[in-house]
């Protein structure tokens, strides 16, 4: 911590996520500055953001997809004229600082002991990397925590990381051992089921991509088998021909940073519902779209109520959670 004041830092959060953890032990109060993206608990919305997007990230998915691409490519393209074929590596150098900004004034001017950031994907927020950068522009004597998570242990271990660099470790514990709990208690009533239904997550819907790191672990917890998904492994990009291939009992639609209305739409669009009408799950009832930006793309406290969200919509009639009638919507319903 770069000043002495532990039990009662200023704190910038650049992930939605963090910002939810900090407020699940206690530091609401403490925070200072949040990202565009930071939007729980609705207090924060009154706090400056520190950073915005270069590309328009309220275009449908397969525009998003193209900005995103373009930028990597020309960022490729510059690296590897400045690089040897051994270093190509350096290609992926500055891909959040091209789709973020980050107020390097502000940030000197709010003078923060903590910055929360992440180091997990330069395409889904800013990079730790560019972080420490504007850290060093801005002339601050802060410290920076990057959250990584991949699995349910990296987000349970980056609470108490959280915690212990805000001495609020004594609190983190008490979250953690409150979500661990409730993780418990899924896991046991799912394990009193016979049935698995056979699941696909799908965390981009034009192009197709596969849902990894935690989801496929939740999928399991909840009650299901995961069909795409990699436990632990990066998300992936797929074909809609694979997912019919796979044939899933249930198709989970949670783009990333997608509201619930944002997913609907992209899901009855003509790049998308054509090959979800293929599928035996649509044809079922089985297709439905869920907040992904709240939920099951926010690392924080909220994955455990996208694990219940996960457990009601594999296993219905089952569970009944307030989360999933806020944030899912079953599509396409068969006729009766």
């Amino acid at each position: 911590m770069a000043s002495d004041n532990t039990l009662a830092p200023r704190i910038v959060s650049l992930l939605p996520a963090a910002t939810e953890i900090a407020a699940a032990l206690g530091l609401e109060g403490n925070l200072v500055g949040r990202s565009h993206e930071c939007d729980e608990p609705a207090g924060v919305a009154s706090l400056p953001a520190l950073t915005a997007a270069r590309i328009d990230a309220s275009a449908p998915s397969r525009e998003i997809h193209d900005q995103v691409t373009q930028i990597g490519k020309a960022l490729s393209e510059t690296a590897i004229t400045r690089t040897t074929a051994g270093n190509a590596a350096a290609c992926a150098i500055g891909t959040s600082a091209a789709l973020y900004t980050l107020d390097v004034d502000t940030l000197a001017s709010l003078k923060p002991d903590l910055i929360l950031t992440q180091a997990a994907c330069d395409v889904c927020a800013i990079s730790a990397a560019d972080v420490e950068a504007a850290v060093q522009k801005a002339g601050v004597n802060t410290q920076v925590l990057a959250l990584s998570p991949a699995t349910f242990a990296d987000l349970l271990s980056d609470i108490r990381a959280v915690g212990k660099a805000t001495g609020r470790l004594a609190q983190a514990r008490e979250v953690v051992a409150r979500l661990r709990a409730r993780i418990a208690s899924v896991a046991c009533r799912v394990g009193t089921f016979s049935d698995r239904p056979r699941v696909a997550v799908i965390e981009w819907l034009d192009p197709p991509m596969a849902a990894g790191n935690w989801v496929p672990e939740m999928v399991r917890l909840a009650g299901g088998e995961d069909l795409l998904g990699k436990a632990g492994g990066h998300s992936h990009w797929i074909s809609w021909d694979d997912v019919a291939a796979a044939d899933p009992d249930v198709v989970i639609l949670v783009p990333c940073g997608f509201t619930l209305d944002r997913v609907v739409a992209e899901a009855a669009s003509a790049a998308v519902q054509p090959h979800l009408k293929k599928l035996r799950a649509c044809r079922e009832g089985n297709v439905v779209a869920v907040d992904g930006h709240h939920l099951f793309n926010r690392p924080g406290p909220r994955l455990v109520d996208s694990l219940e969200v996960l457990a009601e919509i594999v296993h219905p009639g089952r569970f009944a959670f307030a989360t999933t009638r806020r944030f899912a919507q079953r599509l396409f319903s068969p006729p009766t």
